[in-house]
C-alpha cells in the first residue's frame, strides 16, 4: 500500500512539472515562416517578464488607420546577451519591427529583429525563429 502511495505522489508530480512545459508552444505552431512582416509604429506597452518580452505598438496604415500589433521576443536574459536592457525600448519610441506574423491572422507576431528609428540600432529579438542579425 506505501509503495503505490509512493508511486501515485511521483506520478502526480511528475504530470505537475511536465504541464508547463507541455504548454510551452513552438514557433511553427504559432507563427508561418512563410509570412514575413516589416512594420513600423510607435511603443505604446511592453512587459519585460519571462518566459518572453512582449511589446505592443501603433501602426499607422496607407489609409490612416490606426491598428495595434503585439509582438513576441524571446526571453529577457537572451534579449541582454544581445544588447538589450529593461530601458532599450520606451513607451513612445518609434521603432521598425521584422518579423513573422501569426498563422490565426490576428495583429501579432514573432519579432526578429527591431530598429530604434532614433539611432539606427539594429537589435536581434532572440525570437524562437532562428534567425537572428
Amino acid at each position: 500500500m506505501r509503495q503505490n502511495s509512493f508511486l501515485a505522489l511521483a506520478v502526480f508530480g511528475a504530470v505537475l512539472v511536465a504541464a508547463p512545459v507541455m504548454a510551452h508552444h513552438s514557433f511553427a505552431a504559432e507563427y508561418d515562416n512563410k509570412k514575413p512582416v516589416k512594420l513600423t509604429g510607435t511603443i505604446t506597452k511592453i512587459d519585460w517578464m519571462n518566459p518572453h518580452v512582449y511589446f505592443f505598438m501603433d501602426v499607422e496604415g496607407d489609409n490612416g488607420k490606426v491598428t495595434s500589433w503585439g509582438f513576441e521576443m524571446g526571453p529577457p536574459n537572451l534579449l541582454q546577451n544581445q544588447g538589450w536592457t529593461r530601458n532599450t525600448m520606451k513607451i513612445g519610441d518609434v521603432v521598425i519591427v521584422e518579423g513573422t506574423l501569426a498563422k490565426d491572422g490576428t495583429n501579432q507576431a514573432n519579432a526578429r529583429s527591431v530598429t530604434l528609428q532614433s539611432t539606427g540600432k539594429k537589435l536581434g529579438a532572440a525570437s524562437s525563429e532562428s534567425t537572428n542579425p
